[in-house]
């Protein structure tokens, strides 16, 4: 490699890691952002009792007479409830060490960013544009590469909403790749019928910016997806799958998933009409479903998006009802073992071998009652409606990287 060659891969390669370290950042910023908003509320809704705590102390040090039984007791429960606060302040101070992180990071894009300028200014611009692009293809064909694994771990909830009722779904396009920001809420499992279509994560987390659909079907359980610009429902009181398209406001597609039972005949242990679970992954669009010849074992099968027809399925001899929820990663499917609190990732099936292991992979069921849990590709996360909260779970992925190609 000749040196004005050198001076531009490594010129391109600076303009491609600062594009990462600004994404890192901004999704950093969004995240400590929406935590800290909600989290301040309740600091100010606490903020009564604590002055109320603080005052009777006074009262009880001046006058320790005061302190009868009862209103130790009071004192006791008002401190109960002051608990949370503790870790409130706790995930402060983990976010102030975030952010001098995220000050140091910034700093240093700044010093790169001021090398690019001047690295920029003394060569042709559309010949740079043209070998970024073709860096670009490069650096995405590695990521493809790198781009599946298997499930290790499971992040801390994060609360973007308490919105709806308890049971729901929300969810932003799972097409790879796709620069669609939308957000898409839907309220209730029975007979639902209204979407809401929303700008951008930062509206569906303020509730403004929305739009309304109003499907021609009505829908059945939470296991629904957006998928390529489309919805994918399963139609209420039988097994007929819905393709919905949002731009056009129109239904393109409706297929029967032959076999599938439905109206709560093989639901997930929560119940709630979730007979069918559509989803997807990186590999494509699935439905995960069972019927009476399956003996209510889980079943996956992959799905034509354009024609809903099944192309594959699997029998994974799980029972569903002993299901609480489940996920596609990769073309794995992983089942939690409850709908309730102490629910853990307990089974994964592995559609490329056909084969199933059992696997202890906890997280943590913040309120203690999930009716939808959906991995989005785009995004690297779970997104799952929790007794009326919209909450997201990264998730940890161990890769392979593949040497064909």
């Amino acid at each position: 490699m000749s040196p004005p060659e050198a001076l531009w891969v490594l010129l391109l390669l600076l303009v491609t890691v600062s594009s990462c370290k600004v994404q890192n950042v901004s999704q950093s910023m969004e995240v400590v952002d929406l935590r800290t908003s909600r989290d301040l509320q309740y600091v100010r809704d606490s903020e009564p009792l604590l002055r109320g705590v603080d005052g009777r102390l006074h009262t009880y040090v001046a006058n320790p007479r005061t302190l009868t039984a009862r209103s130790l007791q009071e004192l006791k429960g008002q401190m109960s409830q002051l608990r949370p606060l503790l870790s409130v302040v706790e995930q402060y101070r983990l976010d102030l060490q975030t952010l001098a992180t995220l000050r140091m990071e910034l700093l240093n894009l700044s010093i790169v960013l001021t090398a690019i300028q001047e690295e920029i200014g003394a060569y042709d611009y559309e010949e740079l544009q043209q070998r970024v692009l073709l860096l670009e293809t490069r650096l995405h064909s590695c990521m493809n590469k790198l781009g599946c694994g298997r499930l290790t771990a499971v992040s801390n909830p994060i609360t973007v909403r308490a919105s709806g009722s308890r049971f729901g779904s929300w969810m932003t396009d799972a097409m790879i790749p796709s620069s669609d920001s939308r957000v898409w809420s839907m309220d209730g499992y029975y007979k639902g019928r209204r979407v809401l279509e929303y700008r951008t994560m930062g509206d569906f987390t303020k509730g403004q910016n929305f739009v309304q659909h109003l499907l021609p079907h009505p829908w059945a359980g939470t296991g629904h997806v957006v998928y390529n610009g489309s919805l994918y429902y399963n139609k209420h009181q039988s097994n007929i799958l819905v393709q919905y398209h949002f731009r056009s406001r129109s239904v393109l597609l409706q297929r029967s998933l032959s076999g599938a039972g439905y109206n709560n005949t093989f639901p997930y242990s929560w119940g709630g009409s979730s007979d069918i679970d559509l989803m997807a992954d990186e590999t494509g669009l699935w439905a995960v479903y069972t019927s009476i010849p399956n003996a209510g074992n889980i079943m996956v099968s992959r799905l034509d998006p354009h024609s809903l027809e099944v192309l594959h399925s699997w029998d994974t001899g799980f029972p569903k009802r002993s299901a609480g929820e489940a996920f596609m990663i990769c073309g794995t499917l992983y089942v939690t073992n409850s709908h309730l609190a102490g629910a853990k990732v307990h089974f994964a099936y592995h559609t490329n071998t056909s084969t199933y292991e059992y696997t202890d992979i906890p997280f943590h069921n913040q309120y203690s009652h999930i009716s939808m849990m959906d991995y989005n590709p785009r995004e690297r996360a779970l997104y799952t409606w929790n007794n009326g909260h919209q909450v997201l779970y990264n998730v940890t992925l161990f890769h392979v990287i593949r040497s064909d190609g």
